[in-house]
């Protein structure tokens, strides 16, 4: 059973930085990782899209958080990164990671969340 773990939450000032991690388990030994990406949701708001990364380390990022965070993959330990520098208060979200996948017998894309993790920049 396929399981999404993210780390790397929590309360941060104006300006600093955090690194939240990602790690897919669970997978069949035949199952190909697609993508990895980073979504978040603000209080009151609807999810959003931050970044993703391939397969083929082809990386997007939402223009609100260019420049300012980093999305990174260790292939070999399932794990995807989001380096946030230079955080702001509209920054405050959870952090979801979505993992698209590929399994057989149809290697159609699969897609799998995790439950989040909580950033919160605040002075």
């Amino acid at each position: 059973q396929v399981q999404i773990v993210e780390s790397g939450g929590g309360l941060v000032h104006p300006g600093g930085s955090l690194n939240l991690s990602c790690v897919a388990s669970g997978m069949g030994s035949d199952d190909i990782i697609y993508s990895m990406a980073w979504y978040r949701q603000p209080p009151g708001k609807q999810r959003e899209w931050v970044a993703r990364i391939t397969n083929s380390d082809l990386t997007s990022s939402a223009d609100s958080v260019k420049g300012r965070f980093t999305i990174s993959r260790d292939s070999a330990r399932k794990t995807v990164h989001l380096q946030m520098d230079n955080l702001k208060p509209e920054d405050t979200a959870v952090y979801y990671c979505k993992v698209e996948l590929r399994e057989p017998p149809t290697y159609f894309l699969n897609t799998y969340w995790g439950q989040g993790t909580q950033v919160t920049v605040s002075s």
